[in-house]
């Protein structure tokens, strides 16, 4: 049986490695937005872990709509990279700073 305690440190792990990817790739916008990605995954684990332990499944219901909200979310920025891409034909964060209407 794994312990609750290992499901949270895996999630603290994954958590602490998005951080950590946020802050040290300034560069590249998609490794920013799979940080991201990462970071709501360890709190769904979270979720489910405490959901389960506590034998309530609000959690695990909670989980399907973070990951709808989640899927909404990365389609919208994919598509907003696409089209900076056709623009500037850069994806360097830098350079996608500056805004001109």
């Amino acid at each position: 049986m794994i312990a609750l305690s290992d499901y949270l440190t895996l999630g603290a792990i994954m958590f602490s490695l998005s951080v950590a990817g946020i802050f040290l790739n300034r560069k590249n916008i998609i490794i920013i937005l799979m940080s991201i990605e990462l970071m709501l995954l360890s709190v769904n684990i979270n979720f489910v872990a405490f959901s389960h332990f506590l034998g309530d499944l609000s959690g695990q219901v909670f989980v399907f709509f973070i990951l709808t909200v989640a899927a909404a979310e990365a389609a919208i920025g994919l598509a907003i990279l696409v089209v900076l891409f056709r623009n500037k034909r850069t994806i360097d964060v830098d350079e996608l700073d500056t805004m001109k209407g």
